[in-house]
């Protein structure tokens, strides 16, 4: 699958908004990717996750279990694991940092491939990736369905994406005109605190 036919997908749900946005890192963009229209469709979501884990194994060879960051990467973790036949778990913040919680644990050396929806700036990824590695589990690779940083986002293991993408953000102090005279849209992502 290539980047276009990712792109497809995203226009075929209704899911690639132009306009201006605040994104979950805070940086603000031209192009909001709207994941959650993907990820209601089972069959749209199959077919991404399957190539997702394709191009995984062809990385990194066999993997033991897939961690995704709650909440966004629970549903492509979930089923890009399905498809590489491992376990799916997922890390949730709890005091502020990612835990594995609710009975999942890793046992020490298991290969983990840890699976995110949309990477920016990786932020998460290295978050996730760090409380994996905390938990006892060896991360091999970091994979996403898009990587919106067009391959800058260093996330401390390879990034295997299924889509790059060049997409411009940009903090709110260092807007370009033409995006700053555009009013924001809420797309309704979760916002940090910092």
């Amino acid at each position: 699958m290539t980047t276009e036919d990712v792109l497809e997908e995203f226009r075929a749900a209704g899911a690639l908004k132009e306009g201006h946005f605040v994104l979950s890192s805070g940086l603000h963009s031209p192009v909001f990717l709207q994941k959650n229209l993907v990820f209601m469709d089972a069959s749209r979501t199959e077919r991404l996750c399957k190539a997702l884990a394709a191009k995984i194994i062809a990385a990194v060879g066999p993997v033991d279990v897939a961690i995704s960051p709650a909440v966004g990467g629970i549903i492509p973790g979930y089923e890009t694991a399905r498809h590489l036949g491992v376990p799916s778990m997922y890390v949730e913040r709890e005091g502020g940092a990612f835990k594995l919680r609710r009975g999942f644990s890793v046992e020490p050396g298991q290969r983990v491939v840890m699976v995110e929806d949309i990477v920016t700036t990786g932020l998460s990824s290295r978050e996730c990736i760090a409380a994996i590695q905390e938990a006892g589990g060896e991360v091999v690779a970091a994979a996403c369905i898009v990587d919106r940083s067009g391959g800058r986002a260093d996330v401390g293991v390879p990034l295997i994406a299924l889509a790059t993408l060049d997409v411009p953000a940009y903090p709110a102090d260092a807007l370009p005109p033409e995006l700053a005279a555009i009013p924001t849209t809420d797309p309704g992502s979760r916002r940090l605190s910092k």
